[in-house]
């Protein structure tokens, strides 16, 4: 099969109040409100993306903001940390501005060569801002974080397992992806089906505890493919290997399918189509609450379960 997984599509995480993770990610990172749309299982909750102007793939961090659940525990069998690249100079900007803001960050460390800030959003999610200055991705701009500044997407995703082999086999032998480098327990896996949102890193810790699925953690990471015919291909190949995979699922915005990889994460391939201008414009994205078809006939009963997100 000549098509390959094109890097990170999404992430999902999990948040508490709702119009606190929206603040965060739109006013403190400065990320675009792409859409607000409702959980396909859970109506009466709120699915939230955020990304650069478009939605494009590899930008895109989506919440199911549950009101009052439990804090959760990072963990083996889960994403444990989403790196963001941002240019190359900015790292003195955001730690200023996290200070100022009262967010939760360390200094500047460097890992695989690379500087990072790393901070932690208002339900404890650990991001890390990642200074790369061969990134030409676009970011959104907003009134206090400019282009020079901006984050432009996914530089990496971090998983941690017990045991690497059978996770990085998966990333190997399934989704093209080489293996590039080790520091101690970290292993860094990169494709380059693309130049950007391509990087895996996996944490090995043997005797680790297993995570706890809740607030303030990941919920799945979902690879990237061209379309959905490309989709059901890697489904052949995937199940092919022994797992048990889903079928296609309509998520409006791409089609998608579910497995969870040896060590326990919960994987996604997601299509680049149709996108997320599908229902609204370009200019128009996250201004209107979008809803699944099958829920547009009790609009009125959801919108009055939903949290409140006005000013």
């Amino acid at each position: 099969m000549e098509d390959k997984i094109l890097g990170l599509h999404h992430i999902t995480a999990i948040a508490g109040n709702a119009k606190r993770n929206l603040d965060f990610y739109t006013k403190v990172l400065g990320q675009r409100f792409v859409k607000k749309t409702v959980n396909f299982d859970d109506p009466g909750t709120y699915h939230f993306y955020f990304g650069n102007e478009t939605g494009a793939p590899g930008t895109i961090l989506t919440f199911f903001p549950w009101e009052g659940i439990q804090h959760g525990a990072t963990g083996t069998g889960m994403a444990t940390e989403i790196g963001y690249s941002v240019p190359g100079e900015s790292l003195e900007f955001w730690a200023k501005r996290f200070k100022e803001l009262n967010v939760k960050h360390q200094v500047v460390a460097e890992r695989f060569g690379e500087q990072y800030l790393q901070l932690e959003d208002p339900d404890g999610l650990v991001l890390n801002l990642v200074a790369n200055k061969t990134d030409n991705r676009k970011p959104w701009e907003t009134a206090a974080i400019k282009e020079d500044v901006a984050t432009k997407g996914f530089h990496n995703i971090v998983l941690t397992v017990r045991n690497s082999e059978a996770t990085g086999r998966v990333l190997t032998d399934i989704f093209g992806y080489k293996f590039l480098t080790q520091e101690e327990n970290r292993y860094r896996f990169i494709t380059n089906a693309v130049e950007t949102a391509n990087i895996v890193d996996i944490v090995e810790l043997p005797d680790g505890v297993r995570g706890i699925n809740a607030g303030g953690t990941n919920h799945h990471v979902a690879f990237r493919v061209k379309d959905d015919v490309t989709l059901m291909e890697f489904r052949e190949k995937i199940a092919s290997s022994g797992f048990n995979i889903t079928g296609k699922i309509d998520r409006n915005y791409f089609y998608s399918l579910y497995f969870r990889e040896r060590g326990g994460v919960l994987f996604e391939l997601a299509s680049d189509n149709p996108g997320f201008a599908v229902d609204e414009l370009v200019n128009e994205l996250g201004t209107h609450l979008m809803l699944p078809a099958q829920y547009e006939e009790s609009r009125k009963k959801i919108q009055a379960l939903l949290p409140e997100l006005q000013q």
